[in-house]
């Protein structure tokens, strides 16, 4: 064999146990060197082994083997092995297990001692580092803010700034708004009582906190950083560091940061006396009051020291939001804020106020029994620069501003803080002239001390709406705003009685009636649009009939006879039928009921709504009635919904401030948005059958010499209320007219009739409120060019179109008694019809069993009498309220302000 094929000797030791070994491990933490490396013979000739215990290191040939392993794989990458990944882990780069750093880390992560994810576990020597120098880094953030804040001073935060309200012209209307009613009085003027009321009520351990909430802060942040209200559950002394930063009221999370520092600061450095004087001395109680003094003479008229216990718990009450606890309201705040409402939480509060003195032991239970009703409350007072009509448009520009917040950007409390300049659409030449026409009018016939019982407690209200915008220009809301603290162009709980029929016949035209040939869901989609010239039933005391024809029942199954004004029959037998637009003309009830039948109900609603008449203020949409007008809509609302008639269709929300500036710039800028409510075709078929009404029917005391007018009469049953709304092309107003007591000391207050009023017999629309209007546009509407309706095309079919008797009519005026005697064409017949005898009296809509009498009128076997003006008949359970105490409210502020403080945007 030749030398090169010959084997290599064998090494001496172990054989070839030993050779598999493989060579000892080097020391650990370098990598071996190798072979010939160093440049000595030994490594050359593959000898110069070691002894044995040299190489064995680590107590053993297995051990041996696996450090050799270990070495191995650490010094050189080895071939990719199949599955790879024990290759990829031992690849280059990676240290071998404990061998020792190359160069010490401060900071060991990832550390380098481990494998895998535990490589990525900071070291508890680590963690506990970061948390200290964490909570090192806060307390040094919080020793500074500690150290950069102050205490603040009460005195200071009784400074702000008016508000300035224009005119729609740009002339300045009024600076209002800013004052601040605050008198400071020291702890021992202020009762006891009511240092134990807000402890009890809102922070329980006053006397013994540090000042701050931990638990109510970070609900504050967390609510912040979802976007939400930071909501309450401060304690007393993070309240009062609150009222006092009246510099910043951002809901930010600098500002509750300083907040915190201050309250902190304040918890530790002053006395829990000084804090609970600070905070009643600086609290806001509604009615402009801040502080303790304040509010006691803005509600009772008496000094913060006179104040008792139950008192002392009603003014806590109001601390939680003055809006919603002032017995006297604020719904041009929000429209839930009725003084009823109000009234309720209020009590509510103050009760459980109450209890909750006596559970911590500041009252006796005998002195806590005393005081189980709300204390006797003054109505709020104005300022004097608010005084006739002044204060009811502030009011009506605040509540537009606050009740849109997310459009216009300002709040309540912004309002307050004043520095605004707020340009309103108020017209002062038009303001005035309203305000004019009622005094004149009122004068002239109104006489309380001629006679007491009919004259007593008379108001108005109006409106006035420009159709191309929205924009409300003149309003009259009472004889003075410092007086008469309810603004009656508002919602005041008042039917509005036959004005409400032109939203039936635009129904009526817009979707057409129901065939009863069809069944109801096919009914709903298959339609015939009415024509003005359609004709239906005068007759009085109708029976009304569903659209599939069979006669309509309550919910007990009893028929409802519908009356007409002065129980008087349009037509001639056997049919009495007569067109819509001459039952418009003298506002026959039993034709537009049965019209409202064949409709839909829900469709009169739709139709109402879509002319800009709000949703809350309707009732009764289950009864037939519905169609009369028992809903009591405003007069700003009823303004606004005929003027879309007088666009032609167009429906813009009323408001009522055009822009808002501060001194950092424009805030708020309105833009119209106008809407389609009814296509000019149907809106202007209504217009024209509305000027029917004032040219030959029950609106004629509303002519205007050589202007067209269109507009509709409203009485309701019983004389309760009575209303004119019309328009011309360029201005639509609203008229009301009501006698409900201002008294709030008179429990359970409704609405009088007005029988006798102003020496007539009754009130109609046609008389008292049809002068007023006219008085007011024809002074409004000078200097403006007269304007024509547009021409409206044919509309509709003419239904219910059967032969019948040509009428030729003797008309017995009784509505119209104080206008001129009309000569309409074509002339219908009246006459006088009896109780038919199949009636049965019911309890449905105010009848009684006997046949009594109610807010309805005299209901005689299930008989509606109707009243006069088409006048509206006894309300539905659903109205019953709005009827009974000026709609849910002692002022009579109805469901609520939302005209007033919605009044566009209600608006």
């Amino acid at each position: 064999m030749s030398e090169h094929r010959r084997k290599p000797p064998q090494p001496q030791e172990g054989g070839r146990a030993a050779a598999r070994r493989g060579p000892s491990a080097p020391a650990a933490g370098r990598r071996a060197a190798p072979r010939g490396a160093t440049g000595s013979s030994s490594d050359a000739s593959g000898s110069g082994h070691g002894s044995e215990d040299e190489e064995r290191p680590y107590g053993g040939r297995a051990e041996a083997r696996r450090a050799a392993q270990r070495s191995t794989g650490a010094g050189r990458r080895r071939a990719a092995e199949p599955g790879g990944r024990a290759g990829a882990r031992r690849g280059a780069g990676a240290r071998p297990r404990g061998a020792a750093p190359g160069k010490k880390r401060i900071i060991d992560y990832p550390r380098a001692d481990k494998d895998g994810w535990r490589r990525w576990m900071p070291s508890w020597r680590l963690a506990s580092g970061l948390s200290l120098a964490f909570l090192g880094s806060l307390v040094a953030v919080a020793g500074i803010g500690y150290a950069l804040v102050g205490v603040p001073d009460v005195a200071l935060t009784a400074t702000a700034q008016n508000n300035v309200y224009y005119w729609s012209d740009g002339s300045e209307m009024v600076s209002t708004g800013g004052e601040t009613n605050r008198q400071i009085v020291n702890l021992p003027q202020i009762p006891k009582a009511m240092q134990d009321a807000v402890i009890s009520q809102e922070n329980k351990t006053f006397e013994t906190d540090s000042g701050i909430d931990p638990k109510g802060i970070a609900r504050a942040v967390f609510n912040m950083a979802k976007g939400e209200d930071t909501q309450g559950g401060s304690t007393i002394t993070q309240q009062y560091v609150k009222n006092a930063m009246l510099d910043d009221q951002s809901q930010t999370l600098t500002r509750k940061f300083k907040e915190l520092f201050v309250s902190i600061k304040v918890g530790t450095s002053v006395p829990k006396n000084e804090i609970m004087e600070g905070y009643l001395n600086s609290a806001y109680y509604g009615r402009n009051a801040y502080g303790i003094q304040a509010a006691a003479r803005a509600y009772f008229n008496k000094d913060a020291i006179d104040l008792n216990p139950g008192e002392c718990a009603f003014l806590a009450a109001t601390l939680k939001g003055a809006t919603y606890y002032d017995p006297a309201g604020a719904t041009n705040i929000d429209p839930a804020a009725t003084d009823t409402a109000n009234k309720k939480r209020a009590l509510a509060q103050m009760q459980d106020t109450l209890d909750k003195m006596v559970e911590y032991g500041h009252l006796n239970a005998g002195d806590r029994a005393k005081y189980i009703e709300l204390p006797e409350v003054q109505n709020p007072r104005f300022n004097t620069a608010l005084s006739g009509q002044i204060g009811y448009l502030v009011d009506l520009a605040n509540g537009y501003l606050v009740n849109n917040e997310e459009k216009t950007g300002i709040s309540e409390q912004r309002l307050r803080e004043g520095g605004l300049s707020i340009h309103t659409t108020f017209d002062k030449k038009k303001v005035d002239q309203l305000e004019k026409a009622v005094q004149e009018v009122q004068k002239e016939n109104i006489d309380p001390e001629k006679r007491p019982e009919e004259d007593t407690h008379v108001q108005f209200g109006g409106a006035s709406v420009d159709p191309d915008t929205g924009a409300i220009v003149a309003i009259y809301g009472g004889a003075d705003a410092t007086k008469h603290f309810t603004n009656n162009a508002d919602q005041t709980g008042a039917q509005v009685g036959s004005t409400f029929k032109p939203f039936v016949l635009a129904a009526a035209m817009n979707w057409g009636i129901r065939d009863p040939e069809l069944g109801p869901v096919q009914a709903q989609d298959e339609r015939t649009k009415v024509s003005p010239k359609s004709l239906y039933n005068g007759k009085n005391k109708l029976k009304i009939e569903n659209y599939d024809d069979s006669i309509w029942r309550n919910e007990k199954g009893e028929e409802w006879l519908q009356v007409n004004d002065g129980d008087e029959t349009y037509g001639d037998p056997p049919n009495y039928e007569i067109d819509l637009r001459t039952a418009m003309q003298y506002s026959v009830n039993s034709a537009y009921v049965q019209l409202g039948m064949d409709v839909g109900l829900d469709k009169v609603k739709e139709a109402a709504v879509d002319a800009g008449v709000l949703e809350s203020s309707l009732a009764g949409i289950d009864f037939p009635s519905f169609s009369l007008g028992i809903s009591d809509p405003s007069a700003i609302r009823m303004a606004g919904s005929y003027a879309t008639f007088a666009a032609s269709g167009k429906q813009n929300d009323p408001f009522s401030v055009t822009k808002v500036t501060s001194k950092d710039g424009e805030i708020f800028t309105y833009e119209t948005a106008p809407k389609e409510a009814f296509t000019p075709l149907v809106a202007d078929n209504v217009t024209d059958v509305l000027k029917t009404v004032v040219e030959d029917g029950t609106g004629t005391n509303a002519q205007l010499e050589g202007r067209e007018v269109a507009g509709k009469t409203g009485t309701t049953d019983d004389n309760l209320s009575a209303w004119f709304v019309g328009y011309t092309p360029q201005l639509s107003t609203a008229i009301s007219m009501f006698r409900y007591p201002d008294d709030e000391t008179v429990k359970n207050r409704t609405f009088l009739s007005m029988y006798g009023t102003g020496g007539q017999e009754s009130i109609h629309g046609a008389s008292f409120p049809s002068e007023i209007w006219q008085a007011y546009m024809a002074e409004a509407m000078k200097g403006t060019k007269a304007e024509k309706f547009p021409e409206p095309e044919p509309i509709g079919d003419v239904v219910n179109d059967t032969p019948s008797p040509t009428p030729t009519p003797t008309i017995t005026e009784t509505e119209e008694e104080e206008s001129p005697t009309p000569t309409p064409s074509p002339t219908p017949t009246r006459t006088t019809s009896s109780p038919s005898p199949s009636a049965t009296c019911t309890d449905f809509l105010g009848c009684e069993d006997d046949g009594g009498t109610d807010n309805g009128g005299t209901d005689t076997g299930g008989t509606d009498t109707g009243g006069t003006d088409g006048g509206v008949p006894g309300s539905p359970d659903p109205s019953a309220s709005s009827t009974a105490n000026g709609g849910n409210n002692g002022n009579g502020n109805g469901n609520g302000s939302t005209d007033g403080g919605l009044f566009g945007g209600s608006g």
